[in-house]
């Protein structure tokens, strides 16, 4: 696994600032892979049920915690390190009326701010790739579950043709991601830290796709939005494609990919 120098603070920069709008803009409020049908396709494969207390882990914008709280009736925490995302975290709760279902902290998802076995079930979704210590945050969300809890994500990963070292540093500093868990990597974490692998599915096909897609509407259609988001900067913009399609060509290659993970607290 290669890793760069990003640490924590380099990612408030990014969800504080312009480039995280820009994720927005591009993925939508939920800002990960697969949208809506990715987190309907994790919750019922995690066996998600009304009355469940849950904590999504990295949370953004809260988007996760709505769309359980909507359409699984669960009650939630998010957590998350980026002060802007809580604050609109908060307030888009509040204005879909969920402000007594979603309570939304600060904190560090390598020392999760709750006792141990508080929790039903621990979620995710494409963003644990921003964790620099993933064997510390896989520690902490099992010690925060409950005996038989689950645990449910998704996250980018190196894919299965792997990385050389030049193509890790480039896609890991655009992204600014501090390093990237491989299928088998996750896995290791997963049953070392006390936990039965219920599933743990290569998704790399179809995120090759959606990486395409999401370039296809940078180009033909939120291009005017997206100028609008960093200044009407051309280079930067020139520049950022040039790195997107980058990151297609490493999907179309398997060398960067993304993964489905639930398992069972013992």
């Amino acid at each position: 696994m290669y890793h760069t120098k990003i640490r924590l603070n380099d990612v408030r920069n990014v969800y504080d600032g312009p480039e995280g709008v820009l994720w927005e803009l591009v993925m939508g409020e939920q800002i990960h892979a697969g949208g809506w049908k990715s987190s309907m396709e994790l919750a019922k494969r995690a066996g998600i049920k009304k009355g469940d207390y849950g904590i999504d882990l990295c949370s953004a914008l809260g988007a996760g915690c709505r769309f359980l709280v909507k359409n699984f009736g669960t009650t939630m925490v998010g957590l998350d390190a980026t002060g802007t995302m809580l604050r609109k975290a908060r307030l888009r709760a509040r204005k879909e009326g969920f402000a007594d279902r979603i309570k939304f902290r600060k904190g560090d998802v390598t020392d999760i701010p709750f006792g141990a076995e508080s929790f039903d079930f621990v979620w995710g979704e494409d963003a644990w790739c921003y964790v620099v210590e993933k064997p510390l945050l896989i520690q902490e969300a099992v010690r925060i579950l409950k005996p038989g809890g689950t645990i449910a994500f998704t996250d980018w990963l190196e894919g299965p043709a792997g990385l050389s070292e030049n193509d890790a540093a480039r896609f890991n500093g655009f992204m600014k991601f501090p390093n990237v868990e491989s299928l088998t990597g996750y896995r290791k974490l997963l049953e070392s830290a006390g936990c039965d692998i219920i599933e743990a599915t290569d998704l790399t096909p179809e995120f090759a796709g959606l990486i395409d897609l999401y370039l296809q509407m940078l180009d033909q259609q939120l291009t005017f939005d997206a100028l609008k988001i960093i200044g009407d900067d051309m280079e930067l913009f020139a520049a950022m494609a040039g790195e997107m399609m980058n990151m297609s060509r490493l999907a179309h290659e398997g060398k960067i990919g993304r993964g489905r993970f639930i398992a069972k607290k013992k």
